[in-house]
Protein backbone atom coordinates (compact mmCIF):
# COMPACT_ATOMS: atom_id res chain seq x y z
CA UNK A 1 0.00 0.00 0.00
CA UNK A 2 1.26 3.47 -0.90
CA UNK A 3 1.87 5.86 1.96
CA UNK A 4 0.03 9.19 1.45
CA UNK A 5 2.46 12.01 0.68
CA UNK A 6 0.27 14.86 1.89
CA UNK A 7 -1.68 15.67 5.03
CA UNK A 8 -4.83 15.57 2.91
CA UNK A 9 -3.97 12.10 1.63
CA UNK A 10 -3.20 10.92 5.15
CA UNK A 11 -6.42 12.41 6.58
CA UNK A 12 -8.50 10.80 3.84
CA UNK A 13 -7.47 7.35 5.13
CA UNK A 14 -8.66 8.03 8.67
CA UNK A 15 -11.90 7.36 10.53
CA UNK A 16 -14.10 10.43 11.12
CA UNK A 17 -13.42 10.25 14.87
CA UNK A 18 -9.63 10.46 14.48
CA UNK A 19 -8.14 13.69 15.87
CA UNK A 20 -6.18 14.30 12.67
CA UNK A 21 -9.27 13.80 10.51
CA UNK A 22 -11.29 16.22 12.66
CA UNK A 23 -8.51 18.82 12.63
CA UNK A 24 -7.95 18.45 8.87
CA UNK A 25 -11.64 18.61 7.97
CA UNK A 26 -12.86 21.25 10.43
CA UNK A 27 -9.94 23.50 11.38
CA UNK A 28 -6.83 23.29 9.20
CA UNK A 29 -6.66 26.22 6.79
CA UNK A 30 -9.95 27.76 7.87
CA UNK A 31 -9.80 31.40 8.99
CA UNK A 32 -10.06 32.15 12.70
CA UNK A 33 -11.80 35.38 13.68
CA UNK A 34 -11.41 35.26 17.47
CA UNK A 35 -8.14 36.58 18.94
CA UNK A 36 -8.09 34.00 21.76
CA UNK A 37 -8.41 31.20 19.19
CA UNK A 38 -5.67 32.73 17.04
CA UNK A 39 -3.50 32.85 20.16
CA UNK A 40 -4.44 29.24 20.89
CA UNK A 41 -3.29 28.14 17.43
CA UNK A 42 -0.04 30.08 17.77
CA UNK A 43 0.70 28.48 21.14
CA UNK A 44 -0.16 24.99 19.87
CA UNK A 45 2.13 25.49 16.87
CA UNK A 46 4.93 26.73 19.15
CA UNK A 47 4.50 23.71 21.41
CA UNK A 48 4.60 21.34 18.44
CA UNK A 49 8.19 22.33 17.64
CA UNK A 50 10.31 19.21 17.95
CA UNK A 51 7.29 16.99 18.55
CA UNK A 52 4.57 15.34 16.50
CA UNK A 53 1.33 17.13 15.70
CA UNK A 54 -0.45 14.04 17.03
CA UNK A 55 0.98 14.79 20.47
CA UNK A 56 -0.37 18.33 20.34
CA UNK A 57 -3.79 17.30 19.04
CA UNK A 58 -4.09 14.73 21.82
CA UNK A 59 -3.20 17.37 24.44
CA UNK A 60 -5.48 20.15 23.15
CA UNK A 61 -8.00 19.89 25.99
CA UNK A 62 -5.22 19.92 28.57
CA UNK A 63 -3.63 22.97 26.94
CA UNK A 64 -6.97 24.80 26.99
CA UNK A 65 -7.44 24.06 30.67
CA UNK A 66 -3.85 24.88 31.64
CA UNK A 67 -3.83 28.16 29.71
CA UNK A 68 -7.28 29.38 30.87
CA UNK A 69 -8.94 28.67 27.50
CA UNK A 70 -6.17 30.76 25.91
CA UNK A 71 -7.61 33.94 27.37
CA UNK A 72 -4.94 36.40 26.23
CA UNK A 73 -5.42 38.79 29.16
CA UNK A 74 -5.14 35.99 31.73
CA UNK A 75 -2.06 34.46 30.13
CA UNK A 76 -0.39 37.87 29.80
CA UNK A 77 -0.79 38.30 33.58
CA UNK A 78 0.79 34.96 34.49
CA UNK A 79 3.35 35.13 37.28
CA UNK A 80 6.03 32.81 38.68
CA UNK A 81 3.40 30.60 40.34
CA UNK A 82 1.63 30.15 37.00
CA UNK A 83 4.90 29.25 35.29
CA UNK A 84 5.58 26.68 38.01
CA UNK A 85 2.05 25.29 37.63
CA UNK A 86 2.50 24.92 33.87
CA UNK A 87 5.92 23.32 34.22
CA UNK A 88 4.40 20.72 36.55
CA UNK A 89 1.36 19.97 34.36
CA UNK A 90 1.90 16.58 32.69
CA UNK A 91 -1.06 17.25 30.40
CA UNK A 92 0.87 19.82 28.36
CA UNK A 93 4.38 20.26 26.99
CA UNK A 94 6.53 21.26 29.96
CA UNK A 95 9.17 23.36 28.27
CA UNK A 96 10.25 26.53 30.04
CA UNK A 97 11.09 28.40 26.82
CA UNK A 98 7.68 27.58 25.35
CA UNK A 99 5.86 28.60 28.53
CA UNK A 100 7.71 31.91 28.71
CA UNK A 101 7.05 32.44 24.98
CA UNK A 102 3.30 32.00 25.56
CA UNK A 103 3.31 34.68 28.27
CA UNK A 104 5.50 37.04 26.25
CA UNK A 105 3.41 36.54 23.11
CA UNK A 106 0.17 37.17 25.02
CA UNK A 107 1.60 40.53 26.11
CA UNK A 108 2.61 41.32 22.52
CA UNK A 109 -0.91 40.52 21.36
CA UNK A 110 -2.36 42.83 24.02
CA UNK A 111 -0.18 45.62 22.62
CA UNK A 112 -1.26 44.78 19.07
CA UNK A 113 -4.90 44.84 20.17
CA UNK A 114 -4.43 48.31 21.67
CA UNK A 115 -2.81 49.61 18.50
CA UNK A 116 -4.87 47.78 15.85
CA UNK A 117 -8.10 46.79 17.60
CA UNK A 118 -7.36 43.06 17.47
CA UNK A 119 -4.67 40.51 16.71
CA UNK A 120 -6.70 39.52 13.65
CA UNK A 121 -6.78 43.15 12.45
CA UNK A 122 -2.97 43.27 12.77
CA UNK A 123 -2.68 40.06 10.72
CA UNK A 124 -5.17 41.39 8.16
CA UNK A 125 -3.29 44.68 7.90
CA UNK A 126 -0.13 42.83 6.92
CA UNK A 127 -1.78 40.43 4.49
CA UNK A 128 -0.72 39.51 1.89
CA UNK A 129 2.96 38.90 2.52
CA UNK A 130 5.38 36.27 1.36
CA UNK A 131 6.37 33.55 3.78
CA UNK A 132 9.75 35.25 4.26
CA UNK A 133 8.13 38.63 4.99
CA UNK A 134 5.79 37.02 7.52
CA UNK A 135 8.71 35.25 9.19
CA UNK A 136 10.62 38.53 9.55
CA UNK A 137 7.54 40.28 10.97
CA UNK A 138 6.89 37.51 13.51
CA UNK A 139 10.56 37.42 14.54
CA UNK A 140 10.39 41.17 15.21
CA UNK A 141 7.39 40.78 17.49
CA UNK A 142 7.09 37.29 18.97
CA UNK A 143 9.22 34.72 20.75
CA UNK A 144 9.76 31.11 19.65
CA UNK A 145 8.47 31.77 16.13
CA UNK A 146 10.84 30.15 13.69
CA UNK A 147 10.09 29.66 10.02
CA UNK A 148 8.17 26.39 10.30
CA UNK A 149 6.07 27.62 13.23
CA UNK A 150 5.16 30.84 11.40
CA UNK A 151 4.44 28.96 8.18
CA UNK A 152 2.16 26.42 9.88
CA UNK A 153 0.41 29.08 11.96
CA UNK A 154 -0.35 31.14 8.86
CA UNK A 155 -1.37 28.15 6.71
CA UNK A 156 -3.52 26.71 9.46
CA UNK A 157 -5.35 30.02 9.93
CA UNK A 158 -5.87 30.77 6.24
CA UNK A 159 -3.27 33.51 5.76
CA UNK A 160 -1.04 31.39 3.52
CA UNK A 161 -2.34 28.88 1.00
CA UNK A 162 -1.12 25.31 1.07
CA UNK A 163 -3.03 23.65 3.89
CA UNK A 164 -4.97 21.52 1.40
CA UNK A 165 -4.24 20.10 -2.03
CA UNK A 166 -6.58 21.03 -4.90
CA UNK A 167 -7.92 17.45 -5.05
CA UNK A 168 -8.79 17.39 -1.34
CA UNK A 169 -12.51 17.28 -0.54
CA UNK A 170 -12.01 20.12 1.99
CA UNK A 171 -10.08 22.42 -0.37
CA UNK A 172 -13.15 24.14 -1.86
CA UNK A 173 -14.62 24.73 1.60
CA UNK A 174 -11.42 26.39 2.80
CA UNK A 175 -11.10 28.40 -0.40
CA UNK A 176 -14.63 29.71 0.06
CA UNK A 177 -14.09 30.51 3.75
CA UNK A 178 -10.68 32.14 3.34
CA UNK A 179 -10.38 35.18 1.10
CA UNK A 180 -6.67 35.13 1.92
CA UNK A 181 -6.26 32.13 -0.33
CA UNK A 182 -7.63 34.14 -3.21
CA UNK A 183 -4.76 36.61 -2.89
CA UNK A 184 -1.26 35.66 -3.89
CA UNK A 185 1.52 36.70 -1.58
Amino acid sequence: MDVPKTYCGFASTLDDSNTHKIYHDKHYGFPIHDDNELFCRLILEINQAGLSWTTILNKQASFRKAYHQFDIQKVAAYNAADVERLLNDAGIIRNKLKVYAAIHNANVILDLQKEHGSFKAWLDKHHPKTKQEWMKLFKQNFKFTGGEIVNEFLMSTGYLPGAHTADCTIYKHVLKASPAWNQKA
